[in-house]
């Protein structure tokens, strides 16, 4: 490690790297807003910058990173798929020549950039998914696209001098799989003063979130059309995929039930969330990353008051039967989403959204973000000495 580039007196410089908008991407502002008091903090990454009290380097928008797909990575020739992507090149004309103490390096496709950049004190790896299985329900991306984030995994992640990632599940496959041990940061939402909203009749249900065809969002509705209840269902969506959410919409209107409605501005969702009763989220476990998803909606939920209904999730079951936050569904289906409810009283909802602010505090973004300051705090010290 060579010595810090800092000057006694000054700040350590953070560079939070993220090929994303970061000022639309949760998990990355909430790195910002933990480091820019105590470090003077830049930021390189999509669309404009994501505070007032950092400096940004804004890549542009036709400058890719998620198209490795030509011949170099048929080839497995990876290295070239990489390095000739143009939100590298981009990015690493803008940086050349910077110097940083530490770099956190959101998702893999920013890592091989990060250590590159040879930081003073260290590189922070942050994988926000499980990268080599990630769209394993496609068996072409998994013969051809899988490889090259294995590749990317071994030869540089491993290089890191820490790796965060976002839940128990996938911090035990990249051990087991790459050999090295995540730290895991969950997709916490920051602590918000709410109060639980008072239930009445209809029981209002709502869902928010991306809409992307593969998250089979249809079941929810689905659920709500077969329930005896008397429920609503709103769904605020991000258009993601803008064919499968007018499908979506369709199905809304046939059932009379759901509604779709437009996504609000983050700065936004947890007061209108606190509007509802209960949070719905069922994800089909069709990759690894969706079997193992402990998402920024269940917390979302959590920091509006509400109760949760939520698949047999090994990440999302215990936490919600742990702090008694709401239903467990027998299994991924619409019919065992409606039987769970069905199941629902007025007196078990007002329970559930009472222990969603006792659980609050402890489930936030103030108390789930810890790992890294933590590292950064140590790399920091490392490099000075």
């Amino acid at each position: 490690m060579v010595d810090s580039t800092t000057e006694v007196g000054e700040k350590p410089t953070v560079l939070v790297l993220s090929f994303s908008p970061i000022r639309r991407d949760a998990r990355v502002l909430k790195q910002v807003r933990l480091l820019e008091k105590d470090y003077r903090v830049v930021t390189c990454g999509y669309e404009a910058a994501p505070s007032d009290d950092v400096e940004h380097i804004e890549i542009p928008a036709d400058a890719r990173v998620d198209n490795p797909y030509g011949r170099f990575v048929s080839l497995r020739q990876y290295s070239l798929a990489y390095w000739r992507l143009t939100g590298v090149q981009w990015a690493r004309e803008a940086l050349a020549g910077r110097r940083f103490d530490v770099i956190i390096a959101n998702d893999v496709q920013a890592v091989p950039l990060a250590l590159a950049l040879r930081p003073s004190d260290g590189v922070l790896a942050d994988l926000h998914e499980y990268w080599p299985r990630l769209h394993e329900e496609n068996s072409a991306w998994m013969r051809w696209i899988s490889p090259y984030y294995r590749w990317m995994c071994r030869k540089y992640v491993r290089r890191a001098d820490a790796v965060t990632t976002v839940s128990p599940g996938l911090a035990k496959e990249y051990e087991r799989e790459f050999g090295f041990a995540p730290e895991v940061v969950t997709n916490a939402t920051p602590f918000a003063d709410l109060q639980p909203s008072a239930i009445g009749a209809p029981l209002r249900l709502v869902h928010s979130g991306a809409g992307l065809r593969n998250r089979d969002l249809g079941l929810m509705v689905d659920a709500v059309n077969r329930s005896t209840a008397d429920v609503t269902l709103d769904l605020y969506l991000t258009p993601n995929h803008p064919d499968y959410l007018e499908e979506l919409r369709r199905q809304a209107e046939e059932s009379g039930r759901a509604r779709l409605r437009d996504a609000v501005p983050y700065d936004e969702l947890i007061t209108t969330l606190n509007d509802y009763d209960m949070g719905v989220f069922v994800l089909p476990p069709v990759n690894f990353s969706y079997a193992h998803a402990l998402p920024n909606k269940f917390f979302d939920f959590v920091q509006a008051r509400l109760g949760v209904i939520v698949g047999p999730s090994p990440e999302l079951g215990p936490t919600v039967d742990q702090y008694g936050l709401g239903k467990v569904t027998t299994d991924w289906g619409a019919e065992a989403l409606a039987a769970a409810i069905d199941s629902l009283t007025p007196e078990e909802v007002r329970e559930f959204k009472a222990n969603a602010a006792r659980a609050a505090h402890e489930l936030s973004a103030e108390e789930a973000v810890g790992p890294w300051l933590r590292t950064v705090q140590r790399l920091v010290a490392g490099g000075l000495r």
